[in-house]
Parts: structure tokens; sequence; C-alpha cells
């Protein structure tokens, strides 16, 4: 192959060059931002469980929610949410029993009905330190996190609607509390998301059930992998319980999710398959014009193999070229894109306000899409322009081995 002469060739026609560099340049964009697109999705629906470094989330629905024959509970004071009633000391022996499971947080998620009206409070226990909702510690904008009995952490726009600052008291149930920090909700992270974060022991303390009250579990497990194992072996042992973890959000969404997939696939084949027809109809095209140059090259001696390697090596150097600029075009796209925000549901065994509450759009949170271009979506979009390239240089070699030059050279 005769490299230089590759460059001239292509140098010298340049509207074409340029015509099959951008039709590959084109096709390569939109594979990567749809793909980028379709994974920022998937990562955009798991952002409130990885914001909490937690895998599965296990509660108990208040009965009632199963048996509509049952007299609806006094909704006055502080009470347990409808789908967090306590989890049994039974039931934790049961859940540290399942295999998979890497670590465990219990936290006590309330509510509270007065004439302020309607609040949410959440105890924490801070013994792991990376799961769960203690890692509102993260989130603090001011102040501290509750380190005794006594103490409150408050959600800042929150603390601003009740007017109150660092070192102010605050009444949660008749008891009051110290005001100590203030802190910002991050995003994805509303499966956790309350006004009032406190310890454990002063949340167990407001409904009187016992040291070991707990009603939400945040569990961690050891590999992604195990996640249907597990969620299977807790439904056995732990009848009546609700499991939620990413996937609910998914089937949430429902056809949205599997759209998203297939269109995505989909989209991506016919952004391929247009840039390969496009650059072999467009190099066949130009194998008509050349003939007369490949007419002369078999005359003074160039064989069908160095004519197949010639118009291969301009074949791979544009689709080269049309790749990276089709990754640099899909880029910027993906960035314009990672500007939108997406609308997600919560499940409603997560979401921690009542439906007939103020606040309750709450369980349908904003995330902005994740975009991004992984190293892997690159070299794929690299080997598919050049797989491009190959196919074309494939189908000119064929057209071009039925040249005949004494046929060619009669024509000139």
């Amino acid at each position: 192959m005769n490299y230089r002469y590759v460059v001239q060739e292509l140098r010298h026609h340049r509207h074409r060059t340029l015509v099959n560099i951008l039709g590959i340049g084109v096709g390569i964009a939109l594979f990567v931002a749809i793909n980028a697109v379709s994974t920022a999705y998937q990562e955009a629906v798991s952002l409130p469980f990885r914001s909490l470094g937690t895998d599965i989330v296990v509660q108990r629905p208040e009965k009632r929610s199963v048996d509509s024959a049952q007299q609806p509970a006094s909704m006055r004071g502080i009470r347990l949410p409808f789908s967090n009633q306590l989890l049994s000391q039974d039931d934790l022996k049961q859940i540290v029993t399942i295999e998979g499971i890497d670590s465990l947080a219990a936290s006590l998620l309330l509510w509270e009905f007065d004439k302020s009206g309607f609040r949410t409070i959440m105890g924490v226990d801070g013994s792991q330190p990376s799961l769960g909702p203690v890692k509102a510690k993260e989130w603090i904008k001011e102040g501290r996190f509750p380190q005794k009995q006594g103490e409150v952490l408050i959600e800042k726009h929150y603390a601003k609607f009740i007017r109150k600052k660092l070192g102010d008291n605050l009444d949660i149930g008749g008891k009051s509390h110290s005001v100590v920090g203030l802190l910002e909700i991050r995003e994805g992270a509303q499966v956790a998301s309350v006004n009032m974060y406190l310890p454990l022991v002063d949340a167990q303390l407001l409904i009187n059930e016992g040291p070991g009250s707990v009603n939400v579990l945040f569990l961690r497990l050891k590999s992604p992998s195990l996640l249907g194992q597990v969620k299977t072996d807790i439904a056995k042992k732990l009848n009546g319980v609700s499991i939620t973890s990413s996937d609910s959000f998914m089937e949430l969404m429902g056809g949205v999710s599997k759209i998203s997939d297939q269109f995505s696939l989909l989209t991506s084949i016919i952004a391929f398959g247009g840039a390969v027809l496009l650059i072999i109809k467009t190099m066949l095209s130009n194998l008509v014009e050349r003939s007369r140059e490949i007419g002369v090259l078999k005359a003074v001696g160039w064989t069908e193999k160095d004519i197949r390697k010639q118009l291969m090596g301009e074949a791979f150097l544009q689709s080269l070229l049309g790749g990276v600029g089709g990754i640099l075009m899909g880029y910027v796209l993906s960035f314009m894109l990672g500007l939108l925000s997406v609308p997600i549901s919560t499940p409603w065994e997560l979401n921690l306000v009542p439906a007939f509450a103020k606040n309750a759009e709450a369980a349908v949170q904003s995330v902005r899409l994740p975009v991004s271009i992984s190293l892997g979506l690159s070299a794929v979009s690299v080997l598919l322009a050049l797989t491009a390239g190959g196919l074309a240089s494939y189908a000119m070699g064929r057209r071009a081995a039925k040249m005949k030059p004494a046929e060619i050279l009669r024509q000139l």
C-alpha cells in the first residue's frame, strides 16, 4: 500500500472525502449520544439508592393497606407511616441470617401531625457511616450532625419555613430539641429526605415502643448480582414485608424503561446501518469516476490485490477520521442532553409523605441525566466506524476486480 498516494488522493478530492467522513461521523455521533443517554437514564433511576449506598430497602406496611376492613389509625400527634410499621426483633434476626448481605443500617421513620401542620422525622443509627440516612452528614451546610439526645438536624428549606436557625429550640412530640445543624438534600436522595433527623434513641422515645424500635432497613449486598436471590430469600423469611430496590423504580416506569432500551438498540442499529450504506454508496459512486485511474494503474502493473489494498487504506483512513469526529460530535450532543432533567416517580412504599399532604409532590423527583461517555463506548464507536470502512472497502474491491483495463483504456 502506498500511504503517500492514499493521503494525496484524499486531499485531491476534498469534497468527496469530507462527505464520507461526515456521513460516518453523523452515524457514530447518533450511536454515541443515544447509548450515552440510555445509560444515563438507567443510572438516574438507580440514583436514589446509590446516593444512600444501599441496594435494598425493607419495610413492613400497615395491615390496613392490605385489609380495607380495618379502621384507620389516629392521625394526631406522632405516628408510624402507613408503609413503615415496626419490624420485630425476629424480623431483624431473620435478616442477618440471609447470605449475600454485606451490611445493614436500621432507621425509624415517623410522621407528626399537629396544629402547625405535617412533618417527617427520621431516627438515624450512626453505626454504619456510609449506609442509609446517616449519609445526611455529607449534606450538612451549617452546623453538625446530632451527637447526643435532645439535638436535631433540620432540612434547610423546612427550617426557613418554620423560621428556625442554629441554636434555636424546636418542639418535637412535646419534647424540646436544640437545632445543631442545617442540611440540603442531595439530588436523587429523596428516599431518605425528611424534615428532621434525630439520633435513633430520641426517635424511639417519641413513640415509647422500646429501644429496639425500627421500621426501615437499608441493606448493602456483597455483590449486585445477588440482588434477585436476596430479595427472594427476604420474601420467604419475612412474610408481609415490602422489598424495594432500584429495579422497583424501573418497574414503576414500566413501558418507558423498556421502550428506552429497545429504542436505544434499534436507533443505534439504524444509525450505524445508515453510516455504512452512505459510505458504501458514496465510495462506489466515486469508484466509477476513478475507473480510468484504476485502468491506468492496472496497465502499468498494479495487481488487483494492490488496488484493493489502496482502496482499503483510503476507506479505513476516512472511517477512522469519521469515527473520531463522530465521538466528538456525540460528546457535544450528550453534554447538551445532560442538561435535561427527567421526572422519576417514587414507589408508594418509599414515599415519605401521605398522599393528602401538601408536599405530596415529593413522590415525583426531578433528576438531571448523568450523561457521560465511557471509554468502552468510545472504543466500540471507533470499532464500528472501522467496520463500516471495512465493508465499504470490501464492496469496492469486488467492484474494482471486475474492471478490465483494456475496456477502460478504450474509453480514454
